[in-house]
């Protein structure tokens, strides 16, 4: 409404949230690149805030804890926080090293997805999920995929954790970074060097631009005096005199008062936390005590009914084993059955079969015996007659043995006769030639006896040479010679 206070708008903010540790939060807006928180003792409308509509404000933490286990009371707190740091490491406004990411992001997958069950989160479930700094996965050469099975690794460790233990285990760890809970601004000191100051629950740090982990130096809450500032100009004083005082300029006046009020918020809440909690807070507290016993409590009993459940379903899943078991049995039992009484139908009927085989066995023993007897008979007749045969192979030996030696010494009688067939054909051929001769000379002795007339008559060798013809010229002979030798051979 055009007259609300800017408490009016954030406690119903509060109480739509059903938020009671309202001290924490505040209402955030931007102008001129500057970021403002709503004051809530003035007008919303009163504030510079941007003239189009709808006018944005983001309900955000102004105000961290130093210790978010034990101050921050109700869940709604803790998801809130939660919700915020995670956005800030995300969005590298608070650096975080890689283990710790990968630590980070497995409570948030707890917080999300409740406890790891490899049956319903498989591979490619955290897909979608933004939950490592780019920077951080930039860093190393790793597929999403590489970077999902470690932070499942880690995820599956976190069994048992409900989604408020998980949420506080990442405050625990998110709380010990350098950057948690910090405010930066950019400031320069008397000498005009560039610096920065980081405002947070401890106290005010100045740091290096270039570093924004390690202050260069720190005033403690408990040891500052009194800050004051005037115009654009800051004023430290510590509650040691001895110090001295730390002055530094920002740059706008906007800034300016938004340092003071994150130095008046810290330093009040710094103090609070050091007094006896307020009647709200105890009562605060022990509701949450309450409340987180009785959630203790449903866990317990859930986990017990969780844990008969599942021993249920084991007995359930081996009744039905074994049931199964049983019917298999059963069915092969039966097939078992079925199985022998077909056997026993064969069997008798092999038996039958067994009963005529030994009865034609039995006729065929009387044959064989018969038979046995026949052949003994013929067996003495055939001893018999294999003496005989005997016999006969031995004269036959015998005339084989007188026939080889015959034969032998008619091829001796056959060379015998070669070697003479030769020689006679040799004294043939003398003979022919002795012939030719001699009938040339007995012509030449003739044409002389006609001319001359004057030799004797009673020549010898005429006579010495018809006496060889005779000799020579006994051809018949020679061819009844030559065929007998033929017959022989």
């Amino acid at each position: 409404q055009v007259k609300w206070k800017g408490k009016d708008l954030f406690d119903l903010v509060c109480r739509t949230l059903g938020l009671r540790e309202t001290w924490f939060f505040g209402l955030q807006y931007t102008i001129k690149d500057t970021v403002a928180w709503l004051k809530m003792d003035k007008k919303v409308l009163d504030h510079d805030v941007p003239t189009e509509e709808p006018v944005t404000f983001h309900f955000l933490a102004k105000f961290y804890p130093e210790n978010a286990e034990e101050e921050l009371v109700q869940e709604i707190t803790q998801h809130l926080f939660f919700l915020q740091v995670k956005k800030q490491i995300l969005d590298e406004k608070i650096y975080c090293p890689p283990e710790a990411s990968v630590l980070l992001a497995s409570y948030a997958v707890q917080a999300k997805y409740g406890d790891y069950d490899p049956n319903v989160h498989k591979r490619g479930f955290l897909a979608q999920e933004e939950l490592l700094p780019k920077r951080v996965i930039n860093l190393y050469q790793m597929t999403p995929e590489m970077w999902e099975e470690r932070i499942t690794a880690w995820y599956a460790e976190h069994r048992g954790r409900a989604r408020d233990e998980a949420e506080m285990e990442y405050l625990k760890i998110a709380q010990d970074l350098e950057m948690y809970g910090v405010n930066y601004f950019a400031i320069r000191n008397k000498k005009g060097t560039e610096l920065l100051l980081g405002v947070d629950a401890l106290g005010l740090h100045i740091y290096d631009p270039d570093n924004r982990l390690t202050p260069k130096i720190s005033f403690p809450w408990n040891e500052i005096r009194n800050i004051s500032y005037s115009d654009k100009e800051f004023t430290i004083k510590p509650l040691d005199k001895k110090i001295d005082v730390f002055k530094f300029n920002s740059s706008k006046l906007r800034v300016n008062k938004l340092i003071l009020q994150l130095c008046i918020g810290n330093h009040d809440l710094f103090m609070r936390r050091r007094k006896a909690d307020s009647l709200e807070v105890q009562q605060m507290k022990a509701q949450a005590r309450e409340e987180k016993a009785r959630k203790q409590m449903e866990r317990q009993r859930l986990a017990r009914e969780k844990q008969m459940r599942e021993e249920a379903e084991r007995t359930r899943d081996e009744l039905e084993r074994r049931l199964m078991q049983l019917k298999e049995e059963a069915t092969m039992a039966n097939e078992a059955l079925m199985r022998s009484e077909e056997t026993a139908d064969l069997l008798a009927e092999k038996a039958q079969i067994t009963e005529e085989e030994a009865k034609l066995l039995a006729q065929k023993a009387a044959e064989a015996e018969q038979e046995m007897q026949r052949i003994k008979a013929t067996a003495i007749r055939t001893e018999e007659e294999k003496r005989l045969m005997e016999q006969k192979v031995l004269e036959a030996e015998m005339l084989a043995l007188k026939m080889a030696e015959e034969s032998e010494r008619r091829a001796k009688e056959a060379d015998q006769l070669k070697q003479d067939l030769q020689e006679a054909r040799e004294s043939e051929r003398r003979a022919k030639q002795k012939l030719l001769e001699i009938t040339s000379k007995s012509s030449y002795t003739q044409s002389m006896n006609s001319s001359t007339a004057a030799l004797p008559t009673d020549l010898p060798s005429f006579n010495l040479i018809s006496e060889s013809l005779s000799f020579d010229f006994k051809d018949t002979d020679m061819k009844r010679l030559s065929m007998e030798i033929e017959k022989e051979k």
